[in-house]
Formats: structure tokens, C-alpha cells, sequence
């Protein structure tokens, strides 16, 4: 079952948390934060986030474009052009996420050196991670 389902099974009063959860996990994932990044410097289109976005798939590209739309997060406007030109834009909602992910983003980049060597260490101590 999955979390989203998990979510609507449960009584009302733990509603609230399974929301905040997967608010959080909608823009903490993998993908989302790179694309809100760049959907919040203006409209943009899907090639132009393919580029961006390094490593996504077009496939993961379209899922996570939906989910962020779904959200409340992005707009999709399609201009009515043969061939049609669809654009993403970051909603007020989003926006209002922008510096806490270009500070989220900043600090990872600051610290992967750091976290790189304390895994090796961990490593090196407790034998190779499973998986």
C-alpha cells in the first residue's frame, strides 16, 4: 500500500501529520527541489528542465512535474502553439519555499566533502553498507 493510501486509512486527528509529512517529503525529494529551484526563476519548459535537473529522467521528469502540480506547487500553462509549448512556473506557495531550498542546496554542497569522508570512516569501521 502506499503512503499516500496509508494516509487516508488513518482517523482524523493524525490526518494533520501524514499531511506534513508528505508536504515534506514531496519537497525534500530527489528531484522536486532542483525543479522548484528552477521553476521559480520564471516560466520554464520541460526540455529546459531536463537540462537542468542533472540525472532525471524524462520519465521521473513527468511523474514528478504531476506530483508538484498536483500539489499546488508548479502551474502548467500550455500555449496553444502546433507543436503546443507547455510551461512550468512556481505558485506563491512554492516561492515562498525558494531560500529555504537554495539554502538546503547550499548547505549540502558545503558539506559533501564532509559527509563523503564520515561515510567512508563509518565504513571503514562497521564493514560496507548492504544495498
Amino acid at each position: 500500500m502506499s503512503q499516500g493510501n496509508r494516509c487516508v486509512s488513518i482517523q482524523a486527528d493524525q490526518a494533520r501529520a501524514c499531511t506534513v509529512r508528505e508536504a515534506l517529503d514531496r519537497v525534500g525529494g530527489k528531484w522536486s527541489i532542483g525543479i522548484l529551484i528552477a521553476a521559480s526563476q520564471g516560466p520554464i519548459r520541460f526540455t529546459e528542465l531536463e537540462r537542468q535537473v542533472e540525472g532525471i529522467s524524462r520519465r521521473m521528469l513527468t511523474l514528478t512535474l504531476r506530483n508538484l502540480e498536483r500539489d499546488g506547487l508548479l502551474h502548467r500553462q500550455v500555449h496553444p502553439t502546433v507543436p503546443p509549448r507547455v510551461e512550468y512556473t512556481a505558485t506563491p506557495m512554492a516561492q515562498e519555499l525558494y531560500e529555504s531550498l537554495v539554502a538546503l542546496t547550499r548547505w549540502a554542497e558545503r558539506h559533501r566533502e564532509g559527509i563523503s569522508a564520515a561515510r567512508a570512516a563509518y565504513d571503514r569501521e562497521h564493514g560496507a553498507p548492504v544495498g
